[in-house]
């Protein structure tokens, strides 16, 4: 366990990790302070990041599996200590961490008699298991068992349809979400007789990515969700003199205003955003990663002709860009 003396920043926003701890390899603890915050600034932020943890941070899991001459999922299999059913809730248990976007293909291929367990499945390079030591299944006799794990990576739940699924191939409910608690709780104190605030989150997690990494991602993901409403503001156009309607939205210098969100969006909050939210095909994915475009503002770096002189780089992945940009963010790369 680490733990710090909290230092209080007293102009602009910081945080930092106060403190951590590995309860299991399942299960990881960090608290994190941030200051100063105006009073009720606090709990808006924490209210906030608690739900983008709870609901925006993804993870990895298997959707379905593939047994070979097994056709109902309430089948047993002689010289196997628990049914299929079992099995496949155990391997609904199993902790991954996946780095691809992409489906990843996982097996089991074992000879009994054996106790199985995660340490057992043969995972990809861009695929990791967490605890080694999950229990799937016992072979109590020398037989053979093989299994096809498919582990996707996405958000929340996801219910299965069974009938969209040949025989052999059992669907699982997956579980996407990597995050097993958060709370917050607000401090105040007296700061040049002002009230002030400070934000103490608590992250639990699965062991897939720790706490520090978890915080990063949900601020992440609350920037991207607060991008479009900052594009649609500078494509607001501003009305003639006379021409000027009613309007509720306070009057604010326009020319400061769009300077000032240009050099945020672009300088600051686009080399944050990661090229994963344009939600690109392999193709075009991997092609950009390979000439090192790894955020929104790498990208922006290009123009619509530069695209197409990238390697094994098509019209139509320049297209896929072009619509996901203006899609995602409201920026159109085909007038640069």
């Amino acid at each position: 366990m680490i733990q710090n003396e909290i230092e209080v920043s007293t102009q602009i926003l910081q945080w930092r990790c106060i403190e951590s701890r590995m309860e299991s390899k399942r299960l990881l603890y960090g608290r994190f302070a941030i200051s100063p915050f105006r009073k009720g600034q606090a709990n808006t932020v924490g209210i906030a990041t608690r739900r983008a943890l709870l609901n925006e941070i993804e993870g990895a899991s298997i959707t379905y599996v593939a047994i070979e001459k097994v056709k109902h999922e309430y089948s047993t299999i002689l010289g196997v200590q628990e049914s299929i059913h079992d099995i496949l809730i155990n391997l609904k248990e199993i902790v991954f961490r996946s780095d691809s976007c992409e489906p990843q293909k996982a097996y089991i291929s074992i000879d009994g008699p054996k106790k199985v367990t995660a340490q057992d499945i043969k995972v990809p390079p861009l695929v990791r298991v967490i605890d080694n030591t999950q229990y799937i299944t016992t072979l109590t006799e020398a037989i053979s068992l093989d299994i096809e794990s498919n582990i996707e990576k996405d958000r929340g739940y996801r219910i299965e349809n069974l009938q969209k699924y040949e025989d052999n191939i059992f669907p699982i409910d997956a579980v996407f979400m990597p995050i097993r608690n958060v709370n917050y709780s607000v401090h105040s104190f007296e700061l040049r007789e002002k009230i002030k605030e400070i934000l103490f989150p608590e992250i639990w997690t699965d062991g897939s990515l720790t706490p520090k990494e978890a915080l990063y991602e949900a601020s992440r993901n609350l920037i991207d969700l607060f991008i479009p409403l900052i594009n649609s503001e500078r494509k607001e156009r501003t009305p003639e003199m006379g021409e000027r309607k009613e309007s509720n939205i306070p009057c604010l210098p326009s020319q400061s205003l769009s300077v000032d969100m240009e050099e945020m969006t672009k300088d600051t909050l686009f080399k944050h955003i990661f090229i994963d939210q344009l939600e690109l095909p392999a193709r075009a994915y991997n092609c950009l990663k390979r000439v090192n475009v790894h955020t929104i503002y790498d990208l922006l770096n290009y123009s619509e002709n530069d695209l197409v002189k990238i390697k094994n780089f098509g019209k139509k992945s320049v297209e896929q860009v072009l619509e996901a940009l203006k899609k995602r963010f409201s920026i159109d790369l085909s007038n640069k």
